[in-house]
């Protein structure tokens, strides 16, 4: 990645729209990774991805669920590095299966890691050490496949141990429940990884469901993952993870995401979404009111009636 302006992350004020973010630190060729797991999905930020054309990107996660798929179906990756991708209870991950089976849209490089070395990994660029020691794969096949995960002997008592590199992305899209202007990054309920990630990564781009005052972010300074110090542009990106759930915002629309799926089985199916859904749309608020604000209010007041979040 080139044009790097480490000043962004002193700016007072980093608010930009999502095309602007998107547009500015997601150039073509870059190493990517999002937030997200099993729910608080980037989506609205894949389908900006998606619009720009954007293509070249090496892209690195535990669970990619609709980001990894849906950008490999868009023709915007040429390599993965990913434990697995699919839409967890939805269905698989049908452009990844057609991408590693039938090179369509076009053959990608994958490398293999389990779940949690794909996290080790994050960590050990978070905290700026070249490698992170497990005994979790000893015994697996990844070692045979993936020649970057080393077997050596610990120096204190003789065992053998694995050496997982760590990564540093160039970028992190990282959608949390809030954040002021300046950065500071909080979430209400699992956060997966995310920390991590805005630390690993040379540039981060959070993304919130609401965007609040300072003076609010430091009435509860116990629930910021991510200081405006890792962070270079905020974006308030309402709903961003539909169809998935957000913790204490909305729940899982399952009959949108069970309809979407049974799409993407062909090929033919997903690229007529894609212009449905995310072309024609022309916006994540063209996205939204396509879906219907009716349909997401009901998704919002059926989470709430269980999940309250009161700060």
């Amino acid at each position: 990645m080139t044009n790097i302006n480490l000043n962004d992350k002193k700016k007072p004020d980093k608010r930009m729209t999502l095309t602007d973010a998107i547009k500015t630190h997601v150039p073509d060729g870059s190493m990517i990774c999002f937030s997200g797991m099993g729910g608080a999905q980037c989506v609205a930020q894949t389908y900006e991805i998606i619009r720009q054309g954007i293509k070249n990107l090496t892209f690195v996660g535990d669970s990619p669920c609709e980001s990894g798929d849906m950008l490999i179906g868009a023709g915007a990756i040429k390599k993965a590095e990913l434990a697995w991708c699919s839409y967890a209870v939805a269905g698989l991950g049908y452009n990844y299966r057609r991408a590693i089976e039938e090179k369509v849209p076009h053959e990608i490089e994958l490398v293999e890691y389990s779940n949690y070395t794909i996290g080790l990994r994050f960590l050990a660029g978070a905290i700026n050490v070249p490698y992170i020691p497990t005994k979790s794969l000893l015994g697996s096949d990844l070692l045979k496949y993936n020649e970057k995960i080393k077997v050596t002997e610990d120096p204190y008592n003789g065992e053998k141990v694995a050496l997982i590199p760590a990564v540093n992305p160039d970028v992190a899209i990282v959608h949390v429940s809030r954040a002021d202007k300046r950065g500071n990054a909080q979430m209400f309920g699992f956060s997966s990884n995310a920390e991590n990630l805005a630390r690993a990564s040379k540039r981060t781009i959070i993304t919130c469901e609401e965007i609040v005052s300072t003076e609010e972010i430091k009435r509860h300074p116990n629930l910021t993952i991510i200081p405006e110090y890792a962070v270079d542009a905020v974006v308030e990106v309402p709903f961003a993870s539909h169809p998935w759930n957000f913790p204490y915002a909305y729940a899982y629309d399952m009959p949108f995401h069970t309809e979407q799926l049974a799409a993407f089985k062909t090929r033919e199916g997903f690229e007529k979404w894609l212009e449905e859904y995310c072309f024609a749309p022309g916006s994540w608020e063209g996205y939204l009111e396509k879906v219907g604000y009716g349909r997401l209010e009901k998704l919002r007041q059926l989470e709430r009636r269980f999940a309250k979040a009161n700060y």
